[in-house]
């Protein structure tokens, strides 16, 4: 049968906690991704590429929505995304898509962990999937659920057999334009056991071999996972190549638009109790790479770029008008050079474990907390903290921390400004923002200049 359109496949392929330099276009030795490197490298290839919540749920609404979890009203994990928002799904549907949904979901409720009633599926069509995969699922162990809400038990590793899943998809649709989304959970942690399972074989390659600094400097669990988490993060960029060649023997590879992103990272146990939730780069920097269309040849853009900005990118690369209500903005045009009115800045939000804020430029990075940690009420607060800001061209994995530095009160001034205006631009209440005890710091002095940057 003929292919009906000429309209682009979307297909995203979107891992769990996963670091941006556990690829080798990001500087790792390991040759773990030489997948993802040659899509990065053939496609565009997001350079600075940041989560706007390094939270499994959060993250996942700002990607279905486009929009900011505070607005999504996602702020925390086990808030169901209401069925009164407008998903990827919906406006592909619109646009005479068909919609597949493959994976973990993590957008229904707390302590719903398998099935997904259908109008909780946020538009999508076809369904194989579980609410929290992570617990109906381990390494060798998937059950997904249909339409039907009936459990469907695959087999191999769980990547193989969500691989296999959407390859299958894949083929079943070729005829007319589809959209899929593939929600992994690798290399996120197998939360019973508290270990990153790879596959059989595969932690042995890696434990012991070359770590991130800021995880070489801080410790928490690195040398007890390391290996673990790096054999995920390999399978799953195999199981991006058996993709690729799928696409190509299809005759589906230049016309399918194939995102591949994450929605956080991950920094074992080094910022805080467990592996996510601070706006530390570990957390919040991931890997980003689109391929095919017009993608194609785009290059390594330099300019910031948040998740929140890839539903727009998705839907404009399509040829589907992108919804105002969207807060983020294409990249697209960047791939053209149009980089007039980028924003020099990303915005991060907060909610879970601490309720926090954080600007970065391509040097600063500043950071604040709502007073009461841990216990702080609600998406946001009427006052916060100071409690980091970091030069990152000197310290590239924030291990010197310069809040409060007489030498840097002009930097911390111009973030504090940047962070208020962001706030505000994505619906928030500009609050009151309380100073960090200020520290002598000899002669070092900040230009204003620098403080811009």
């Amino acid at each position: 049968m003929a292919r009906t359109s000429d309209r682009p496949n979307v297909i995203v392929f979107f891992t769990d906690q996963q670091r941006w330099d556990t690829t080798g276009v990001h500087g790792n030795p390991l040759e773990l991704t030489p997948n993802f490197d040659r899509m990065a490298q053939h496609g565009t290839h997001a350079y600075h590429s940041f989560t706007c919540q390094p939270v499994c749920g959060p993250a996942r609404s700002c990607l279905q929505t486009g929009l900011y979890a505070t607005e999504t009203g996602c702020h925390r994990n086990g808030i169901p995304l209401s069925s009164d928002l407008r998903t990827l799904a919906h406006h592909f549907r619109e646009n005479d898509y068909t919609t597949g949904y493959i994976g973990k979901w993590h957008l229904y409720g707390r302590g719903v962990l398998g099935p997904v009633p259908e109008s909780e599926r946020g538009g999508y069509e076809y369904w194989l999937a579980s609410n929290v995969l992570e617990f109906t699922s381990d390494a060798y162990h998937t059950v997904l659920y249909n339409n039907d809400n009936q459990p469907v038990t695959l087999p191999g590793y769980r990547v193989d057999a969500v691989t296999d899943a959407m390859i299958r998809y894949i083929d079943a649709n070729q005829d007319d334009p589809f959209y899929l989304f593939t929600s992994y959970i690798e290399p996120h942690h197998q939360n019973h056991l508290d270990d990153y399972p790879p596959p059989d074989g595969y932690r042995e390659r890696y434990t012991g071999r070359w770590i991130p600094p800021d995880l070489a400097a801080l410790g928490g669990s690195t040398q007890q996972h390391i290996g673990g988490y790096y054999g995920m993060v390999k399978r799953l960029d195999e199981a991006l190549g058996r993709v690729l060649d799928a696409l190509k023997s299809l005759n589906l590879l230049d016309n399918t638009i194939l995102l591949f992103t994450s929605d956080h990272g991950c920094h074992f146990k080094t910022r805080n109790a467990e592996y996510k939730r601070s706006c530390h780069e570990s957390s919040i920097r991931t890997p980003t790479a689109l391929h095919g269309a017009d993608f194609n040849g785009g290059g390594q853009l330099q300019q910031l770029v948040s998740l929140v900005d890839l539903p727009p990118t998705l839907l404009d690369a399509a040829g589907i008008p992108v919804p105002g209500e969207m807060q983020g903005r294409s990249i697209l045009p960047l791939t053209r050079g149009e980089t007039e009115g980028w924003p020099e800045e990303v915005f991060v939000q907060v909610s879970e474990s601490q309720v926090g804020r954080a600007v970065r430029t391509h040097r600063w990075k500043y950071g604040v907390t709502a007073p009461g940690g841990r216990g702080a009420p609600g998406a946001g607060s009427d006052v916060y903290v100071e409690e980091y800001l970091y030069d990152l061209q000197a310290d590239p994995y924030e291990l010197a921390n310069l809040v409060g530095r007489e030498s840097h009160q002009e930097v911390a001034a111009v973030m504090q400004e940047r962070l208020l205006r962001r706030m505000v631009e994505a619906g928030e209440t500009a609050p009151t923002i309380e100073a960090a005890p200020t520290e002598a710091s000899g002669q070092r002095r900040v230009s204003p200049e620098e403080a811009r940057a």
